[in-house]
């Protein structure tokens, strides 16, 4: 397996990395030998402190030594980065605006539309979390009478979306149309995070069984 780089910011439920490279630290859990995120905010990742002092003369009986301390995940949560004492002024909070592509959380689903809460803007962890809709129409870019919000994306899911209007005072308008968008994370209804196999399939590597979403392709 291709080992991957932490991302920088991290969501609920995101990969971050193996167990076997890193231990959890605090807003991670395990999951699967796999460490995954627990909330939304920028993730670390601490090298283990060294032993100081000159190293032991080896004698006749030497004891196994013990396993290389592992460096630490951690995720620190947005509302903590925001209050941090090294901000001497509070920056202006970002909005969404058309045309940026966010990620965001399903809360729930309607035949007609699916209500989201935006948790990133870019690259940027929002302080507040926005609502937004993702449409039936504005789901996939073809075939649009025939698709059905319950077989794109269920409450859980993390979803890459772009910004196509304000919409009204309560809602931002999302797209997931474009290939390189849709849902870029799950969970199966026997809790294992799935893996993508088609643009429109996750499958739950342990049970094999095949759920279908709105698959964002890889970047």
């Amino acid at each position: 397996m291709t080992t991957t780089t932490p991302p920088t910011l991290a969501i609920p439920g995101q990969l971050l990395g193996p167990a076997s490279r890193y231990q959890p630290g605090p807003g991670t859990h395990l999951h699967e030998s796999n460490l995954h995120a627990s909330l939304v905010g920028q993730v670390h990742i601490t090298q283990p402190a060294r032993a100081l002092g000159p190293a032991k003369r080896l004698t006749k009986i030497t004891p196994a030594p013990a396993p290389a301390e592992l460096p630490t995940l951690s995720v620190t949560p947005a509302t903590q980065l925001a209050s941090a004492p090294s901000r001497e002024k509070k920056k202006r909070e970002v909005l969404p605006e058309v045309g940026n592509v966010v990620l965001c959380r399903v809360i729930r689903i309607t035949p007609r539309q699916a209500v989201v809460a935006i948790l990133v803007c870019g690259d940027t962890v929002l302080e507040a979390e926005w609502q937004g809709l993702i449409r039936v129409q504005d789901v996939r870019a073809t075939e649009k009478d025939r698709v059905k919000i319950y077989e794109s994306f269920r409450p859980g899911d993390v979803v890459r979306a772009e910004v196509i209007s304000l919409g009204d005072q309560t809602n931002y308008y999302l797209s997931t149309t474009r290939n390189e968008l849709g849902v870029i994370s799950a969970v199966s209804e026997a809790g294992n995070t799935m893996v993508p196999v088609s643009w429109k399939e996750l499958m739950d590597p342990k049970s094999g069984l095949m759920e279908l979403r709105k698959v964002a392709q890889p970047q």
